[in-house]
């Protein structure tokens, strides 16, 4: 007896994974066609030994190609001030002049991120209509008083002090 699992409004899914409070990266990788990035925060470490991260993009998105050409990718941490920055990379530019960039391991990476991986692709996975992408560090840097910028019920925000 096979039984069917109930059918998920997408609204409400994604309302509902919108209460898991995130950290905001963005994804930025160089190819043929230049400097490309966007903002996302589906990223998480996946192992310490070999040192492992993964990313999750739409299998729609315009940086999976240019991901897949460029077999590499970083991911800035950004830190609380860096609202302007993720809106920026989402879409809705809200600053004018060049992208903030700087390069770390041959790759353009936020200068002043709280946290930033380089890391060479090592394995895709499909995942529904994303793909999560496997990523071997070989450079990174990291700011370990930096506070993150926050991303809750579809708003950004900040960490209260540590006491």
């Amino acid at each position: 007896m096979t039984t069917m699992a109930p059918v998920l409004d997408a609204r409400e899914f994604r309302n509902a994974c919108g209460g898991f409070s995130t950290g905001v990266t963005i994804i930025s990788t160089r190819c043929g066609e230049g400097d490309h990035a966007m903002t996302a925060n589906a990223f998480m470490s996946i192992s310490l030994d070999p040192p492992l991260i993964a990313i999750s993009v739409a299998d729609t998105a315009r940086m999976l190609p240019r991901l897949r050409a460029a077999g590499a990718f970083a991911v800035s941490v950004l830190r609380e001030d860096m609202e302007d920055i993720a809106w920026h990379f989402a879409g809705k530019p809200r600053f004018e002049g060049p992208a903030p960039f700087i390069e770390l391991g041959g790759l353009p990476v936020i200068g002043d991120a709280a946290s930033v991986f380089v890391a060479d692709v090592h394995s895709e996975v499909a995942a529904g209509d994303h793909v999560i992408v496997i990523g071997h560090v070989h450079a990174m840097q990291c700011d370990p008083y930096a506070r993150p910028l926050v991303f809750h019920g579809g708003r950004f925000a900040s960490l209260p002090a540590m006491a």
